[in-house]
Order: C-alpha cells, then structure tokens, then sequence
C-alpha cells in the first residue's frame, strides 16, 4: 500500500535531489543483458539494504539512464529504483512488492501519487495500466512479484509503459549497476590466531626485549 502523502512528498523531495546530482555528474547506464544474475549473487548483493532477493528486479527505458543513488529499499522488503532522462528531465521509478494483480484488486489498490483518487485498470500488452485524477502508472506482475511504475517530470505514459514490460530480473552487469551506489556486504570475520581461548580474551602480546 502507497505510504501517507506527506510521506511520499518527502521521498519524492529526496530523488529530485540525488536525481539533480546525477544530472550534473552524469548517469549509468549497460547494456542490459539475457540471462539474469545468479540467485545466490542477487541476494549478496540486495542483503545490504534489507531487500529480498525474489523481489529485485530492474527495467530499461530508451533515452533513460539508472541512477544508482536512487536504488533503495521499498515496500516491505521490496526495493525502489528511478531511471533519468537527462535530455528532458523526466524520470520513471520502479517499486517491488510481493503480491499479485486482478481486475478486482487492479481498482482497489490506491494508485501511488494519487492515493484520494478512484482507479481504473485496463490490461494493455500483459501489464495493467491504472489511472485517476489524471495520474498514471503501471503495474507489471512477475513470478509473485508486483511492480509498480510510476512517473515524475510529465514522463511519457509510452514511457512509463516500455519500462513496465521490459521488467526483469538483472543480469549480472545489470545487478552490479543496480547496487553499484549500495554499501558492500559486510566480509567474513577474520579469525585471530592470537586470541587465547580461556581468560577474557584479550590478544596475547609478547614482551619484546627489555620487558
């Protein structure tokens, strides 16, 4: 479910800022890939921000570039994602959820930037596309997976829809792009050979010469 509007003001307040950063330092972009990431990497990597893994995925749009900054936990354990066109500044944002889509559920879900408005839902190429109050998004269901597609800055509905049905699970180029800006999971702790196994643990420091 969509957080209360002051909430989402304030996390919309947020891309537009690291959104700006990107535009002037430049944006990411791979070639996206065929065959998706290993499931054991895709979760390495979306450990460090507390995503599950079944609920990563990433998208492409022509014209837009992922900004890396943006990549972050979502709904639950979902995760969010903006891609940026830096020619007209439009972006397009990806959010994960567990769940699933119907006709029924299409309309009784608020739609994410018009949480007062009612819906309408129609299946356009295998996505659903939901509208009120002259907002837009998309809703892209894969393999348990719900994904939401949401626009900012007049992002082209066209757009908005490329991204829904390019929806999947990353390569491994496109994994390690999509958390290229996240923190690296923590290594395995070094084992201590000069740590004695009895007393309080202290590390064992021999005297050198002279006492």
């Amino acid at each position: 479910m969509p957080p209360p509007r002051q909430h989402r003001a304030k996390a919309t307040a947020g891309v537009v800022a690291v959104l700006a950063a990107v535009a002037l330092g430049g944006c990411a972009s791979v070639t996206p890939g065929t065959a998706s990431a290993d499931p054991d990497r895709i979760a390495e990597r979306a450990s460090a921000l507390g995503v599950a893994p079944e609920l990563v995925y990433t998208t492409e749009v022509e014209g837009y570039d992922l900004a890396p900054q943006s990549v972050g936990p979502g709904a639950a354990e979902g995760m969010s994602a903006t891609w940026f066109n830096a020619t007209t500044g439009a972006m397009v944002t990806i959010r994960t959820d567990r769940g699933g889509m119907t006709a029924a559920s299409c309309v009784e879900m608020p739609l994410w930037e018009a949480s007062d408005e009612p819906v309408t839902c129609t299946d356009e190429d295998g996505v659903w596309h939901r509208s009120g109050g002259g907002v837009h998004e998309y809703v892209a269901v894969r393999d348990g997976a719900l994904i939401r597609v949401t626009g900012m800055n007049d992002a082209p509905r066209a757009d908005l829809l490329a991204a829904a049905k390019a929806v999947q699970v990353p390569s491994d180029a496109e994994l390690e792009l999509l958390f290229s800006d996240a923190p690296t999971p923590p290594a395995e702790p070094v084992e201590r050979g000069d740590l004695p196994e009895n007393g309080d643990g202290a590390p064992i420091d021999p005297v050198g010469p002279g006492g």
